[in-house]
């Protein structure tokens, strides 16, 4: 009888550990990730691989941290967040910006919990202490993948119509952090031209982080309009497919592609950040509310690729050292013009460079950026500084979520709408 008493106990508490498995297990439980997609999609998987080097270089085991993909950008995020937190996990990180209002919900009733959250602005309103946002500074990566696209161009100059490149971008959403991502992109692109030439860009969005079809539908639009060299900010390997098929050169988001055409990559290493939270979870420092990593920090890598001209790694390197030492700006005012219209709702009208001033040239000589994100989209923040005779638009520093989303001249949107 006994025998049979403790197989039927042996039974019920297998099935009860079936829903979460590492909190049946005799683990730390230190640490927990919640990602939108799974290892299909570039961006969460980003987020998964260093997620898993950063608790081996911290010593843990499978045993003590859990990773769940497909979690949608609503309760179940909420609902999840909540479940960790119960089971004794002492950190919970989600990795998408819609994830932000529910990993906050879950903060505020689990004060004995750290809740982390990718890309969002939650800590510059009020929030509970134990939530916290983090970002990197993407924009250099960017600029630097940008500027390896430009000595691309400069190799295929029997593409320049009146010495006018034309090139296109697959972007997610019209978000702040899509916006000055491409700009970046295009500001690097532009710095790393020939004298003489020049180039245009067309933004296609499809409106969805992760879209396989429709991104590669944005990039054969780009590229039948004329696009001789691709990029994006989108999350499947749509727009690098679309480009391998036509021939056309192009740079990816998150990591390689494996593609003949890839020129370059950036992307966000999110392990010294996520080392930083399992010391927290561990009894180590705590991690600050609002955190931004760089290049410097090694929270921003790119990388060289197949499709790249000779000589590129050598130039991004130089580039990269004037980054790191403040001597080279990305988003330099002396490097982009903008023009001043009024909201009008027409599709590729931002309306928002009204919170803008500029001289008389069309440079930026003050911008008053949404900052603290009330949801009242009242731009707050004066966010342009002047440092060594350079002035330029300080991104990513008054909070880690980019704030950039200017439309500059010389960048098209074919389908947005603000």
């Amino acid at each position: 009888m006994k025998k049979i008493i403790a197989l039927l106990l042996t039974v019920a508490l297998s099935v009860a550990c079936i829903p979460m498995l590492t909190a049946c297990n005799s683990g730390k439980k230190v640490a927990a990730l919640i990602c939108l997609h799974g290892e299909q999609s570039t961006y969460d998987k980003n987020f998964i691989d260093a997620f898993k080097t950063a608790a081996k270089n911290k010593g843990l085991s499978e045993k003590d941290y859990v990773i769940v993909t497909d979690i949608p950008e609503g309760e179940a995020c909420y609902t999840k967040a909540a479940e960790f937190a119960d089971a004794g996990y002492k950190a919970v990180f989600a990795d998408s910006f819609g994830h932000g209002p529910y990993m906050a919900k879950a903060a505020k009733e689990n004060k004995d919990t750290q809740f982390y959250h990718a890309t969002g602005t939650g800590t510059s309103v009020e929030c509970p202490d134990n939530f916290h946002n983090a970002f990197a500074s993407i924009y250099e990566g960017r600029y630097l993948a940008g500027y390896a696209a430009g000595l691309k161009l400069n190799t295929m100059k029997d593409k320049a119509v009146d010495n006018n490149f034309k090139v296109g971008y697959v972007g997610a959403y019209t978000y702040a952090e899509v916006i000055s991502g491409y700009t970046s992109w295009f500001l690097g692109l532009q710095a790393a031209l020939d004298q003489g030439y020049t180039a245009t860009m067309e933004v296609q969005f499809t409106g969805s982080w992760y879209d396989e079809a429709g991104e590669k539908a944005a990039a054969e639009t780009l590229i039948s309009r004329g696009a001789v060299l691709v990029s994006q900010h989108a999350d499947s390997m749509g727009a690098p497919t679309a480009c391998d098929t036509a021939g056309v050169p192009n740079v990816s988001y998150n990591g390689s592609t494996g593609k003949n055409t890839l020129v370059a990559y950036s992307k966000i290493n999110w392990v010294p950040y996520f080392e930083m939270i399992i010391d927290a979870a561990q009894g180590g420092a705590a991690v600050a509310k609002d955190w931004t990593g760089t290049i410097s920090t090694g929270s921003v890598q790119y990388a060289v690729e197949k499709a790249a001209v000779d000589g590129t790694a050598s130039k991004l390197s130089t580039i990269e050292a004037e980054l790191k030492a403040g001597t080279r700006k990305v988003f330099d005012c002396s490097k982009f013009t903008v023009t001043i219209t009024p909201p009008s709702g027409a599709e590729g009208d931002f309306g928002v460079n009204t919170n803008a001033t500029v001289d008389a040239a069309g440079h930026l000589t003050a911008y008053n950026a949404d900052v603290k994100d009330n949801g009242d989209y009242i731009g707050e923040t004066n966010v342009i500084k002047t440092v060594n005779g350079v002035t330029f638009f300080d991104e990513s520093t008054f909070r880690s979520a980019p704030y950039f989303d200017i439309q500059i001249d010389g960048i098209t949107l074919l389908n947005a709408k603000f």
